[in-house]
Formats: C-alpha cells, sequence, structure tokens
C-alpha cells in the first residue's frame, strides 16, 4: 500500500508539471463556455441541443486527453529507464500499475473539475440557469470517461516502445472509439441477420467505453427515446433504481480486467528483464 501511495505521489507532481494537461484544460474551458454564450438565454436542463453539444465536446477532448497522458506517463517511464531503475527495488508490479492509476486519475480529475467548476461559476455571473442535475451528470460523465479511458491508455503505454508508437496508437484507438465509432457500427451490422443485431449491439457497446458511458448519460438526461429501438433494453435497465449500480458495476469489470491486462505485459517484461 505504502509503494502504491509513493507511486501515486510521484505521478501526481509529474502530472501537474506536465504542460498537455494545461493545454487541454484550456480547449475545455474554451469551448463549453462558449456554448454556455451561445445559449445564454436558455435553461441548461435535460437532454437538449446545448447538453448534446457538450456532450459531444467532451467525448471529443476528455477520451483523447486521457490517452495522451497516461500512455506518455507509461513510455517515458521505459525511454527514460526509471522503470529499469525502481524494478531493482523491492516494489511490487501490482503496486506500480495501481500507483500509476490512481495518480493520473488524481491529475486528470483535478482538471476536469477546474473546468467545471469555472463553467458553473460565470454560468452563474451571466444568468444561465444550470441544472443541477445535469451538471453533476456531466461531471459523472467526464470522471467515467477518465477512469475507462485511463485503463486504455496503460494498456497502449504498456505495449508501446516510445512516445511516438503510444501517440500513434492512441490516436487511432480515439478516432476508432469516439469519430469511426458509428460508421464501423453500421458496416458491421448491415452485413447480420436481423436476430444477431441486438446481442452483438450489447456486445460491441460493452466493449466501446465511451459508447458505453455516452448511452448511460444520454438515458439518464432524459434523451433515450433518440438511441432507437435497438436500444430500448438499455433505456429500461438504466432507467431502474438500481441502474446505476448495474452500470458501475460493469465499469469496475472493464476496469478491473484492464488494470489485470496491464499487470501481466508488465510483470511478463519484468521477469524477462
Amino acid at each position: 500500500m505504502s509503494d502504491m501511495l509513493q507511486v501515486a505521489r510521484r505521478e501526481i507532481k509529474m502530472g501537474f508539471r506536465n504542460p498537455w494537461a494545461y493545454s487541454f484544460l484550456g480547449l475545455f474551458c474554451t469551448f463549453s463556455l462558449g456554448l454556455l454564450l451561445i445559449n445564454s438565454q436558455n435553461v441548461v436542463q435535460g437532454y437538449t441541443a446545448v447538453t448534446g453539444s457538450m456532450l459531444s465536446l467532451i467525448l471529443y477532448l476528455l477520451p483523447l486527453m486521457t490517452l495522451f497522458l497516461g500512455s506518455f506517463s507509461l513510455t517515458s517511464e521505459k525511454e527514460e529507464g526509471s522503470w529499469q531503475l525502481l524494478s531493482t527495488y523491492p516494489i511490487g508490479t501490482l503496486s506500480f500499475i495501481l500507483g500509476k492509476y490512481t495518480g493520473l486519475f488524481v491529475v486528470l480529475l483535478a482538471i476536469v473539475a477546474f473546468g467545471y467548476g469555472l463553467m458553473g461559476m460565470i454560468s452563474g455571473l451571466i444568468g444561465v440557469a444550470f441544472d443541477t442535475g445535469t451538471y453533476f451528470l456531466f461531471l459523472a460523465f467526464s470522471a467515467g470517461l477518465v477512469l475507462l479511458f485511463l485503463t486504455l491508455a496503460l494498456v497502449i503505454g504498456s505495449l508501446s516502445r516510445n512516445r511516438w508508437q503510444a501517440l500513434t496508437v492512441s490516436v487511432s484507438v480515439w478516432f476508432f472509439t469516439v469519430i469511426g465509432w458509428p460508421t464501423f457500427l453500421i458496416a458491421i451490422l448491415g452485413l447480420l441477420p436481423y436476430l444477431w443485431i441486438k446481442p452483438l449491439l450489447v456486445t460491441l457497446t460493452l466493449l466501446n467505453p465511451a459508447e458505453l458511458v455516452r448511452l448511460f448519460v444520454v438515458i439518464k438526461l432524459g434523451g433515450g427515446s433518440v438511441l432507437g429501438p435497438e436500444y430500448y433494453q438499455w433505456v429500461e435497465w438504466i432507467g431502474r433504481p438500481d441502474g446505476s449500480l448495474l452500470f458501475m458495476g460493469v465499469c469496475l469489470v472493464w476496469i478491473l480486467v484492464s488494470i489485470l491486462a496491464v499487470y501481466w505485459i508488465w510483470e511478463r517484461g519484468r521477469k524477462r528483464g
């Protein structure tokens, strides 16, 4: 436990010195405040045009930021020789991975919280009515994206040899899961018999963290009707009283499986020297 906390503390210090983090923070604040000003005469509540635009903005920025910062953090350990030095000490691989994950999450969550805090403060100053439930759903949406994509970032960083390789793979994963996902989904499902569509749609959605979190928040905002009949069962189980707990359970399984995969990759490399 102490080893994990030491790694996390070191990661937090390095994270807050990273200029990439502040660049993404500036982009996030600029565009979110722009959307608020454009819709300054409307109440920001439920699933509307402004909340849909903000969801898209967050979906574009946060996964990319998380993939970059997370994968670069691990590849820098290899390039700079830090891991080779740490591996000579009696520090467990799992403690190292969990410390990295915890430290990066704290840094990213602090950036997100600052952005939302600034957005909430300015919305109050300019008189924009921001519903409390909608505001916290956006915060939960952002935290969920960070938690899930951070595990993907650690997998990418574990498999990449250097920052350039991590950059290429991160952009590819981001493009596939966020930008190209609808095209991929339509192309694959259009080739299958009708009876296979729903089961495969559920499976593919569970494998894509961006789509998984997006569906949850859209349904919670009351926009389940825009998703179509294929997602009726999703609307039904997420809308149940225990829907949020089930969703958190799915996310926890996602995180645990990914962390175990990262642990296996690093432990295998450590044994090989």
